[in-house]
């Protein structure tokens, strides 16, 4: 069932800043608005705003001289002055996920650059191999929670800063808990995770009749990656820049073993592991799944992956490389982490004030023969199904799931048969298989206003057969619905 958004949820910061064109606000008269609302609020944590200590001030200077003066590379909409980093610091609400390698740094770097209100995610618990360059970590915290002792450490360190730990998957946090930020930063080392918050930030996006993304939905993202000597950073703004998944071809597939080498002819100790993990796994733990975060399931394939290796004269398996091979962990450099947490923290600054212009869009780099980086430029992709603004189509609030399907065979646009329906992840309607289409059949003679929660515009996606050229392919659309009148008053008899 779809969530109504808040509408009076707090100005976003940072589209503000790269909204002026819209929104005819400059940053200072938008920060006014925010004190305003936010003074009016009651404080959540009861704190007050900590006074800075007068041996502080050196800490700061580089980062006000930065936001207190005007320059050249400067955004339009930048206004220099005295007390902005106080005023980021106070009303800017800053999301971390990840307190691994690069997460580490970046809450550090983000604390030592102003930010003040920061929440970090992490399901995560400290392991000795993490304590090489993970440098927030000691020994006696082995078997705590990343994220709860990251916080606490960089609080320590750094006066007035409150850092806000969540011990979790990223899935078990409410989808309006991320539209309660200003900026979201990523110290991910999954594809699965960005993909899913990249879904989650580009679902707030809405578009004007016009096609432009409504300012006010936008949220930002700075995404940031490493891959031994290799890292990238990159600013999202959905809507305007590539999100993830309009440029997911630059991440390479990962590497897949042949299974008749890992069950017959294994070379390498990652054959040996793999064969524990994919195949000797099965064997065993019959109906049970495999959970690669549960260190018994781990300690398992460790064990198995040594007899294997034992059995073929192999050596070399270890338990952080079991690790490595079954989670597609490639070893980090710290030197990499904190080249790469740099680049994104400083982009989080210009977005959110406007003291430079931002990245456009994706800075690589690469040091492992010498020091090579370079920024390019991607272009965004119209049709992208998460943060492409989809086809508008205008419907009554009377037609039905059915009369809906049939609609899309006529429409222009469209021209798809044997349409399967999909909403925000629920399955409206689907054509096969025959469970899926007996289970989803009665919703064919509901309203699709109803069944969309009675929201007048709204996004859903399509899979079915489409006709381009004269030729028929399968295809999956976004469309973008809006019921165009009022739905009728339903009268008591």
């Amino acid at each position: 069932m779809h969530e109504t958004r808040d509408k009076s949820a707090p100005l976003k910061w940072a589209l503000e800043i790269i909204s002026l064109s819209n929104l005819g606000l400059g940053p200072a008269e938008r920060l006014t608005k925010r004190k305003e609302k936010t003074e009016r609020e009651p404080s959540e944590t009861g704190r007050e705003k900590p006074l800075m200590a007068a041996e502080e001030g050196e800490r700061w200077r580089d980062i006000d001289r930065l936001l207190a003066r005007p320059g050249n590379l400067v955004a339009s909409t930048f206004e220099a002055r005295p007390n902005l980093r106080e005023d980021i610091g106070e009303y800017v609400k800053v999301l971390v996920i990840g307190a691994g390698g690069l997460g580490c740094e970046l809450l550090k770097d983000l604390a030592l650059s102003g930010f003040k209100n920061i929440d970090v995610i992490d399901m995560d618990t400290i392991e000795i191999s993490n304590l090489n360059r993970q440098f927030l970590f000691r020994m006696k915290d082995v078997g705590k929670s990343k994220a709860e002792v990251a916080a606490k450490r960089v609080m320590e360190r750094v006066s007035g800063v409150t850092i806000t730990p969540h011990f979790c998957r990223i899935e078990d946090k409410e989808i309006e808990f991320y539209n309660n930020f200003d900026i979201i930063v990523l110290g991910l080392d999954s594809i699965e995770a960005r993909s899913y918050i990249n879904s989650v930030a580009c679902g707030f996006l809405e578009y004007g009749e016009d096609e432009n993304p409504v300012a006010e939905t936008v949220k930002p993202m700075v995404d940031g990656g490493t891959e031994g000597f290799k890292g990238h950073a990159r600013v999202i703004m959905p809507g305007t820049t590539p999100c993830f998944e309009c440029n997911i071809w630059l991440f390479p597939p990962q590497v897949k073993f042949p299974l008749c080498t890992l069950a017959e002819t294994p070379r390498t100790p990652a054959h040996c592991i793999e064969y524990a993990h994919l195949i000797k796994w099965d064997e065993v733990q019959k109906g049970k799944a495999f959970d690669a975060d549960d260190p018994d399931h781990m300690q398992w394939v460790y064990e198995e992956a040594l007899k294997r290796a034992e059995l073929f004269g192999i050596s070399g398996v270890t338990y952080s490389l079991t690790q490595g091979v079954v989670k597609n962990i490639i070893p980090a450099i710290a030197s990499t982490n904190a080249i790469v947490s740099a680049a994104c923290a400083l982009e989080t600054l210009k977005i959110v004030s406007g003291c430079s212009k931002t990245l456009s869009n994706y800075f690589t780099y690469n040091g492992l023969e010498g020091t090579h980086i370079k920024v390019t430029d991607f272009v965004r992709d119209k049709d992208c199904l998460v943060c492409g603004p989809g086809t508008l189509i205008e419907l009554d609030p009377s037609i039905t799931l059915s009369e809906f399907i049939e609609l899309l065979e006529e429409n222009p646009d469209v021209k798809m048969s044997k349409a399967s329906v999909t909403h925000r992840g629920n399955n409206l309607y689907m054509q096969s298989p025959p469970i899926l289409e007996e289970m989803t059949r009665s919703n064919l003679s509901l309203k699709l206003y109803d069944l969309l929660g009675g929201i007048a515009k709204d996004t859903i996606h399509v899979s079915g057969m489409s006709e381009k050229s004269g030729k028929k392919s399968s295809s999956l659309r976004k469309l973008r619905v809006c019921f165009n009148a009022e739905r009728p008053v339903e009268m008591d008899p």
